[in-house]
């Protein structure tokens, strides 16, 4: 059975063809302007040999300054952008706080955490996810809110994308967390209308929620 592929693998796969990429571009701006290896590194102080392993992508442990550094000797300017792309990893505090919500549901229904999209090639994965007679119900854990309306349109994209039929927004009980609900609350509504005490009623008996909530635990 094929194992899912570990983010860290995926990471190191995209670092190693970076580096190629960003090594050939070096090789072919240095060939453009008729300069040696030798020359190009001379200019910018760097040892021939260096500046040949980074355009062969034969130095696995090459700094964004010594990449930088290169790219100048070619008349090239170095530039890096990171994306969103899966989820970040998570960390004890939001495992017990899934771990809360769980206690809170009756025994028998399904619970799954970290389950993956049903996306092909999709990176990311469901907090939390459970079924009631037979629809998905996903649940978002945040321990800290920042920025609200991204936040909000990250999450009911996930629940898009899984098809899930409603969605919880699981959110840690902190002070910062109550406030920052305190003064956005009112503008969340209209897409998550149920509060904790709504949510649970209705799961307690086994039953989906009638419309999308946030949980504060």
């Amino acid at each position: 059975m094929a194992t899912r592929e570990r983010p860290t693998d995926r990471a190191l796969a995209a670092s190693n063809r970076m580096r190629a990429a960003m090594g050939h571009e070096i090789r072919l701006a240095r060939r453009g302007a008729a300069l040696s290896i030798a020359c190009a590194a001379a200019s910018v102080g760097m040892h021939r040999s260096t500046f040949g392993r980074i355009e062969r992508n034969e130095l696995q442990c090459v700094s964004v300054e010594q990449l930088a550094v290169a790219c100048s000797a070619v008349g090239l300017e170095l530039s890096m952008r990171a994306y969103p792309k899966g989820d970040p990893a998570r960390d004890t505090a939001h495992l017990r706080l899934l771990d809360r919500f769980r206690s809170r549901l009756p025994a028998a229904l399904p619970w799954r955490t970290e389950a993956p999209l049903p996306i092909q090639g999709d990176l990311r994965a469901l907090d939390g996810q459970s079924w009631i007679e037979g629809e998905m119900l996903a649940v978002e854990a945040e321990m800290r809110l920042h920025d609200i309306q991204s936040l909000e349109r990250r999450v009911l994209l996930k629940k898009r994308d899984s098809r899930a039929v409603r969605l919880v927004l699981l959110v840690a009980d902190t002070p910062h967390n109550r406030d920052m609900l305190g003064a956005h609350r009112d503008s969340m509504r209209g897409s998550f209308p149920l509060d904790t005490r709504e949510v649970f009623a209705v799961l307690v008996r086994r039953q989906m929620p009638p419309a999308d909530g946030i949980v504060i635990l």
